[in-house]
């Protein structure tokens, strides 16, 4: 009777008081979750900013493609197409160079604030000005902070012009435009919230674009509202009432940071959490054995890998990379640590993509690793560290390398952190190795091609800050024909580019490509039209809903 009346209560708290509630439930006392609100337990950690123009995490591109909108989306019915979002309508011109966006007529912003193509042009605006990590998904058409007024800009309050600098694909363009750096920002209601600076090495303005604010604050259009985040704890979102398409069933939705996929699956089966999103395998059995629940999955465009910074003089030898591919107990892992959860998977390409080589020819032999280490004049081995996010798999794919590297005399210190922590470091280029995940930006074979291999400007002060950029490597001529790949317009040969591309990038980078992601979730069986997507900014929470 006591959790039957709390429940009830519950229900008629205000969502600051029923999150409170929610986080103070004792382990031994869980309420069950108010019906008009959906919790998940989730590894949050990686979030490091709210602002869709400087946000590249995972868990950040899920939250985002939720609260924000976009000229168009990936159309989950075919994904390789895109559909409408904000655009009714779009047309390209002859020369392939133009492409202009027909906005849908009396759109909103969830402030109330009309969405105009004004509002577009300035979002792209912002985005190649601020110049964080994910703005070269729009500089890569040869926008600049010069030019970005004039290649992106309102013909009218309806009509959104843009303006490429090559032909490519229409395909790799819309798709581009998928990505969440690509979110329509109220102009107006940030424009409230600039910040003054003083243009220097690090701002080339006279003002932050609402970076500041938007860190933590909201200014979008989607189903959801972003109502807060606090880091490594909580993100609430809050039904927006002015959206546009279908009206979310749901009155909010709160990720709890959970970082163990034990106590995941303990509050999943007490009804503290409704769905558990980070659920290692024999979690995975105990939740699909319970009657009350019931488990999802979807495959996604993430790949799993182990880098090595060039910066480090033993692991910049070719022999050494090529060392550790041998130094990895591939059927171990994929027997243990990522069954149900993924699969081997050695190339950059995730299976699905034009072009994807399905090859795994490394294999662990240590006898080979050694004969490699020798050659590069490490015969004995060498000592280096990994930064890992103290989530699984990771850590455990971390503690196997670690066992079989020592077979071959390499020494390896596990750094363990949080994923803003381990982040951080690795895009200053800081760390030794690291050990990741990356997702596609959009549908095409381009995103993940292009930061595996393009590094333009490798220094430290480099603003194309792509994974071989991170990893302090250069390979022009991957490059070049990665470059080469993105407009070539016959699918066919396009695909046969990309797989010699892979190929070559097998024997010889700084990359150990582990194995490709199957999202797994457990759910409690009360919830309606829970669905995972193929990516994560496509696990959309709109259409939930409890019974």
């Amino acid at each position: 009777m006591m959790i039957a009346k709390l429940s009830r209560n519950f229900r008629r708290l205000s969502a600051g008081a029923a999150l409170s509630l929610l986080m103070m439930t004792a382990p031994a006392a869980y309420a069950e979750t108010p019906k008009d609100t959906l919790v998940e337990g989730f590894a949050i950690d990686d979030i490091i900013t709210m602002d869709p123009g400087e946000a590249f995490e995972l868990s950040t591109a899920e939250i985002t493609s939720n609260s924000y909108s976009l000229l168009v989306r990936l159309d989950l019915a075919d994904t390789s197409k895109v559909k409408g979002d904000l655009a009714e309508s779009w047309s390209v011109s002859d020369d392939g160079l133009t492409y202009t966006f027909k906005l849908k007529p009396g759109l909103k912003f969830a402030s109330g604030n009309p969405i105009t193509a004004e509002d577009v042009a300035w979002s792209f605006e912002r985005a190649v000005k601020l110049d964080k990590s994910p703005a070269f998904i729009l500089t890569q058409f040869g926008l600049t902070g010069d030019n970005v007024t004039e290649k992106a800009k309102a013909a009218d309050a309806n009509t959104f012009v843009f303006t490429v600098d090559k032909a490519y694909a229409p395909s790799f363009v819309l798709n581009c435009l998928t990505a969440t750096v690509a979110s329509v920002v109220d102009k107006k209601l940030v424009m409230e919230h600039v910040k003054a600076v003083t243009p220097d090495a690090e701002h080339k303005y006279d003002n932050d674009f609402g970076n500041e604010w938007l860190k933590t604050g909201y200014a979008g259009s989607g189903a959801f509202k972003l109502r807060e985040w606090r880091a490594n704890e909580v993100v609430v979102l809050e039904r927006n009432d002015n959206y546009y398409g279908d009206k979310a069933k749901l009155s909010r939705v709160i990720y709890r940071y959970m970082k163990e996929s034990s106590a995941q699956r303990l509050a999943l089966e007490a009804g503290d959490i409704d769905i558990a999103r980070n659920l290692e395998p024999g979690d995975i059995d105990a939740v699909s054995k319970n009657a009350d629940l019931a488990t999802t999955s979807a495959p996604k465009g993430t790949i799993y890998y182990v880098s090595l910074n060039n910066k480090n003089e033993n692991l910049k030898k070719p022999e050494v990379q090529e060392a550790f591919k041998y130094l990895v107990d591939y059927d171990a892992i994929g027997a243990t640590l990522i069954k149900g959860i993924g699969e081997i998977h050695q190339t950059f390409l995730p299976k699905g993509q034009l072009g994807a080589l399905d090859e795994n020819p490394y294999k662990l032999d240590v006898a080979k690793a050694k004969e490699l280490l020798a050659k590069a004049g490490v015969p004995d081995g060498f000592s280096v560290t990994m930064d890992v996010r103290n989530t699984q798999p990771v850590t455990g794919i971390a503690e196997s390398m670690q066992q079989t590297l020592a077979q071959a005399g390499v020494k390896l210190e596990i750094i363990p952190g949080d994923g803003k922590q381990t982040l951080t470091k690795y895009r200053a280029r800081t760390h030794d190795i690291y050990i990741g995940n990356w997702g596609s930006d959009y549908f095409d074979p381009n995103s993940n091609a292009d930061t595996f291999t393009s590094n333009p400007d490798n220094s430290d002060a480099g603003t194309v800050k792509t994974l071989a950029w991170r990893n302090t490597w250069e390979a022009p001529e991957l490059d070049k024909q990665t470059k080469a790949a993105l407009l070539e317009r016959d699918n066919a040969k396009r695909a046969a580019m990309y797989e010699d591309i892979q190929k070559k990038f097998l024997a010889n980078s700084p990359f150990v490509i582990i194995f490709q992601q199957t999202e797994v979730a457990g759910y409690r069986k009360n919830l309606k039209e829970f669905k995972l997507g193929p990516s994560f900014d496509t696990n959309f929470v709109g259409p939930i809903a409890k019974e």
